[in-house]
């Protein structure tokens, strides 16, 4: 069974950092688009960023451009997420996602294939 497994959540204050890791089990995903998606209460999931199977090509949603990064490590089958400045908006579940076809440019829910349960990142003000 495939899953994907998120870590590295956590509370920290406006302006700091954390960094979020996911690690698939089950298959690798050297071939798979990765993706990261957030949901805050009371609010639609939606996109953060993604990155191609090669690590050549990323994307990220205009909120976080600049102050997050994604990257990937095949070798070790992970993708993170660095997130830096952090604010108080930025608060929400944050998913990891796989696809197994597609570009970075596809950023619905619906583009991809396989999810993670979520782990929380809460920024204080």
């Amino acid at each position: 069974q495939v899953q994907l497994a998120e870590s590295g959540g956590g509370l920290v204050q406006a302006g700091g950092s954390l960094g979020l890791s996911c690690a698939p089990s089950g298959r690798t995903f050297s071939t798979y688009l990765m993706g990261w998606f957030r949901q805050a209460p009371g609010k639609e999931r939606e996109f953060v960023a993604a990155i191609s199977w090669s690590g050549s090509s990323t994307l990220y949603a205009d909120s976080v451009k600049g102050r997050f990064t994604i990257s990937r490590d095949n070798a070790k089958n992970t993708v993170y997420l660095r997130m830096n400045s952090l604010k108080p908006e930025d608060t929400a579940l944050y998913y990891c996602a796989a696809a197994a076809g597609g570009s970075i440019y596809n950023i619905r829910t619906t583009d991809y294939d396989y999810w993670g349960q979520g782990t929380q990142v809460t920024v204080s003000s």
